[in-house]
């Protein structure tokens, strides 16, 4: 799979794609050279993913309700969901 058509496909189905890869590459049926192969697909759609899901974090945004009654809408912060979960 060439850079541009991992950059045509949707974040689902890089990810679809990278999970086959990771099941053939663990299940040790694959020549060297095949392995490397898809080692390097593997690698470049992880990166593709992780791009996709950095982009994504900055685009969402939180609506907060203030004490008011109003709403304000501010930037997505990981840290508030980190928080969270403890």
């Amino acid at each position: 799979m060439t850079e541009k058509s991992i950059k045509d496909l949707k974040f689902e189905e890089a990810l679809e794609r990278l999970e086959k890869i990771v099941e053939k590459l663990e299940s040790g049926g694959l020549t060297l050279d095949q392995a490397i192969k898809a080692f390097e697909e593997g690698t470049k759609l992880r990166k593709f993913c992780e791009e996709k899901l950095k982009e994504t974090e900055r685009k969402v945004e939180q609506i907060i309700e203030k004490e008011n009654g109003t709403y304000s809408v501010e930037p997505f912060n990981r840290e508030d969901l980190d928080s969270k979960d403890s």
